[in-house]
């Protein structure tokens, strides 16, 4: 690769990598995560340094990855002995291309696709970029194999020029960041081990995932020095079933999971108002009742869970909220429900039998503690349910709703109840100080550049879009955690969480990202001029300036 690359500019170097990059398929969960960290080892190996050096570049598995993926590293030592480091990292897997349709025979060849959308008169936006020669189109070229290119144009530039770092350069590139984060998690023991046997102080991690304008006509660049966190709150709602014929009696799961819908999906008076941040509101991913194929008998419980962006609030105080709201749901709707019934008598002239209509609502912490009262061995459940269903390969959301069902199952009286609980993934948010250090240069530099490039660059906390850089750092209380994993199933086996991990290492994140529009749709695509002319030389000299004394 070394031999195509020698005499490009870097812009040049950058785009060539992207493209080739672009050309190889590494979806998520599939074995095209391995094929691509191999690809990125032999890339980085052709670079002269690491010909001399073959050591300093390796891969390390995953442990007890069903895939045997791998992360990617390469290793820069500092010319001068001096031990502060950057990591620059990024992720290697992309999403797939099931929403390209008929044109999924191309969506990995950005020359196929721009002479497509030259002609495409249905979005003139796509059009004219697409026009313009000035963008880069396929899966992945913004999410994130632009990314990966610049980072890689870096490692080469610093690895021929040792002499410019005033420390060591660390790259990563990680698999798994579009699911379970299983990459990010793993790569920790790999940094606490560098860290401890070659004395390493780790100064900050550079991630470069993509950025997009956020209005039309926007053309800051925004700059994140942490990143926002998630949770995936999850409700399984246990009902009491009958046949159709008698659905009035019913207290029916679909109703209580739509109106749940209703009332947390896309609600902005859950978000937390941070002045100056992007902030979203929780979104429904999944609703479904547990019917397996037709029959008249109604459903008899409903699963759905929830993305729930934090930044400040800790899981104790979103799964307080949510058991609230579900409370007055549950209140409202089984009244409802019972009114519904008392109407069918009134109607057809027959006598009301006296029904209970109560639905219980509680967190799994709390339901854990009754079932323990009961001595009924939730934990031993919990457990051999675990083992169970791994078995079976499940989808870990679904594991977690087993293990939950198993534990309704216990209760003797099986009352309709509403248990609420975490499942994964879950992402720690994290942000930079204002008076912290290393702010203070990253805001200097971006203020120099901004002059320099006749861009506008905007320094904001929270990266909006969910990153690996979560788990470079921990910002919140133990006591958070303890909550979360008394309310999460199995999470020690589910989602373990390198708590101690991101504790000792402490490393701030930072986003310097690729900029271009519409990441995980078929239109997405990358702004060659700035993130191929001047992300790369922006990243460098953010990373000179970090390392200087």
């Amino acid at each position: 690769m070394f031999s195509n690359l020698q005499f490009l500019e870097t812009a040049q170097q950058a785009e060539y990598l992207a493209c080739e990059l672009i050309k190889l398929k590494s979806y998520n969960g599939t074995n095209g995560e391995n094929l691509k960290a191999q690809y990125l080892l032999d890339v980085i190996h052709s670079f002269p340094y690491f010909q001399q050096n073959r050591e300093h570049a390796w891969t390390k598995p995953i442990e007890h990855d069903e895939l045997q993926r791998k992360n990617v590293f390469a290793f820069v030592k500092a010319a001068n002995g001096k031990k502060k480091t950057i990591i620059f990292h990024a992720h290697i897997d992309t999403v797939g291309t099931e929403d390209f349709g008929s044109l999924q025979a191309i969506s990995h060849d950005p020359d196929a696709l721009q002479a497509y959308f030259a002609d495409y008169s249905a979005d003139q936006e796509v059009q004219q970029d697409a026009l313009s020669g000035e963008w880069l189109f396929g899966r992945g070229s913004l999410d994130m194999q632009s990314g990966i290119a610049v980072h890689l144009v870096n490692l080469l530039y610093f690895s021929r020029h040792p002499e410019k770092l005033n420390g060591n350069l660390l790259v990563m590139f990680n698999p798994d960041e579009e699911s379970q984060h299983a990459g990010m998690r793993s790569a920790l023991t790999e940094l606490k081990r560098l860290r401890e046997e070659h004395s390493l102080e780790f100064t900050a991690a550079i991630n470069d995932d993509f950025i997009s304008p956020l209005y039309e006509g926007d053309e800051n660049k925004y700059i994140y020095t942490g990143v926002a966190g998630k949770l995936l709150p999850c409700f399984y709602i246990f009902g009491r079933e009958a046949h159709v014929g008698e659905s009035v009696s019913t207290i029916d799961p679909t109703i209580i999971a739509s109106a749940l819908n209703l009332k947390i999906a896309q609600n902005f008076q859950l978000v937390e108002k941070i002045e100056g941040e992007l902030v979203l509101p929780p979104s429904c991913l999944f609703l479904r009742d547990d019917k397996k194929s037709y029959d008249v008998q109604t459903a008899i419980s409903s699963k759905l869970y929830f993305n729930y962006f934090v930044y400040e609030k800790s899981p104790k105080q979103v799964i307080n909220e949510l058991l609230s709201i579900t409370k007055q749901i549950c209140t409202e709707q089984t009244e409802r429900q019972k009114n519904t019934y008392l109407q069918f008598c009134h109607v057809n002239a027959l006598p009301a039998k006296q029904l209970d209509w109560t639905i219980e609502v509680t967190s799994l912490e709390d339901y854990i503690h009754y079932l323990t009262e009961l001595n009924l061995h939730p934990e031993e459940t919990i457990q051999e349910t675990y083992k169970k269903y791994k078995r079976e390969d499940y989808d870990d959301r679904m594991l977690a709703f087993y293990i939950v069902e198993a534990l309704q199952n216990l209760d003797p009286e099986k009352k309709p109840r509403v248990i609420v609980f975490f499942a994964p993934p879950f992402l720690p948010s994290n942000y930079m100080k204002e008076d912290n250090r290393i702010y203070s240069k990253v805001k200097a530099e971006l203020e120099k550049e901004a002059l320099l490039v006749n861009e506008r660059f905007q320094l904001k906390k929270y990266f909006p879009y969910l990153s690996d850089g979560s788990f470079m750092t921990f910002n919140g209380a133990e006591a958070e955690m303890i909550s979360l994993k008394n309310n999460f199933p199995a999470m020690d086996q589910l989602f373990p969480l390198p708590l101690e991990a991101m504790k000792e290492l402490s490393i701030p994140s930072i986003n310097i990202g690729v900029y271009g529009k519409n990441g995980h749709n078929w239109t997405e695509r990358v702004y060659k001029p700035y993130s191929f002319g001047v992300l790369p030389k922006l990243i460098r000299n953010v990373t000179k300036s970090l390392l200087a004394d």
